[in-house]
């Protein structure tokens, strides 16, 4: 009975102590680990939301970029760090939901290690050429990729990301040949695709729209059900005559935390991350991204991420591509 009580003793003097460490939440820098290189739109986005949080917070919030395999080791990294809300994750849809099928031993489950505190923002993607490449049009691309075979080379920014699911679902669906070309990140992608090296891709309309402003880059068509807002001349592939599920999907950036986050660490971080992201300041930087802001609630988010993840996971296995 004395050893009882001495435990239930230490638990109670530990409780307001625990209570104590989240409710001064943050009192230390917080890391937000980017699991592309710098330079691409999850970078960019990234690094405003840390700004505000920061303000927000009244602790530095420190982008750390941490590449390589299509999102999976900056995903990982965060998957296995401390659940104290100081290693939080901001990322696009393909670590979260295609890497599920595309890995079958990938090292960390995002349906039980991580949740999400918010989506930031809808990334829009466009179908785009290098200039040099005699297409205007969904239907003079498949053409010419029947006619040239091999001569079309699609850059990704890494292994399962929207621009390989693109190319193996192009290159079955219509029994063309696109050489598929992973990069570390959509930056150094964006490098080789404006010196020719590769000609095609699918990319963010942020990264983008410059280069085809500069007619360095033509769009042939924008991903989703709507006309991005930042290329209201580029039609959508259903416009376009391409109805295909696998066109209609776009899919946000959002930040994440370890699974196991303390319940009012995470409220508090979507609740300043959601007021952040609908604040005029912040609602114009992601326009002028070419994104579309979203600043849903962590009980929203994770709602979200349960509709689209099966919706992810039939298109990457009908897609029939494995990388392990």
């Amino acid at each position: 009975m004395k050893l009882s009580s001495l435990a239930c003793a230490a638990l109670a003097a530990l409780l307001p102590l625990a209570a104590s460490a989240q409710g001064d939440y943050p009192n230390k820098p917080v890391r937000l680990v980017v699991p592309y290189p710098a330079g691409g739109l999850t970078d960019s986005l990234a690094r405003q939301v840390a700004d505000g949080l920061s303000k927000r917070l009244g602790q530095p919030v420190v982008v750390e970029n941490k590449s390589g395999a299509g999102g999976i080791i900056g995903t990982d990294f965060v998957a296995k760090s401390a659940a104290d809300g100081y290693t939080l994750l901001m990322t696009i849809p393909g670590p979260l939901t295609a890497n599920i099928a595309l890995y079958k031993k990938l090292p960390y489950d995002p349906r039980t290690e991580l949740r999400p505190i918010s989506d930031i923002a809808n990334a829009r993607t466009v179908l785009t050429v290098n200039s040099t490449v005699p297409v205007k049009t969904v239907n003079e691309l498949i053409a010419y990729a029947k006619k040239e075979p091999g001569k079309l080379r699609m850059g990704s920014w890494g292994p399962g990301t929207q621009p390989h699911t693109f190319q193996a679902y192009m290159d079955k669906t219509y029994s063309i040949d696109i050489l598929h070309v992973p990069y570390r990140g959509e930056g150094p992608m964006v490098s080789d695709l404006l010196a020719g090296q590769v000609n095609m891709t699918v990319g963010s309309v942020t990264t983008l729209r410059q280069h085809m402003a500069a007619g360095k880059l033509r769009p042939i068509a924008v991903a989703g059900t709507t006309r991005a807002k930042a290329l209201p001349d580029v039609p959508t592939f259903t416009e376009a005559g391409y109805s295909d599920a696998a066109y209609k999907i776009i899919g946000p950036i959002t930040l994440v935390a370890p699974a196991k986050t303390p319940e009012a660490i995470i409220e508090r971080l979507g609740r300043e991350t959601s007021a952040l992201v609908k604040t005029p300041e912040m609602q114009a930087k992601i326009d002028e991204m070419g994104a579309e802001p979203i600043g849903n609630t962590p009980a929203e988010a994770e709602r979200a991420y349960k509709a689209y993840l099966p919706v992810i996971l039939k298109l990457t296995a009908d897609t029939g591509v494995t990388l392990d």
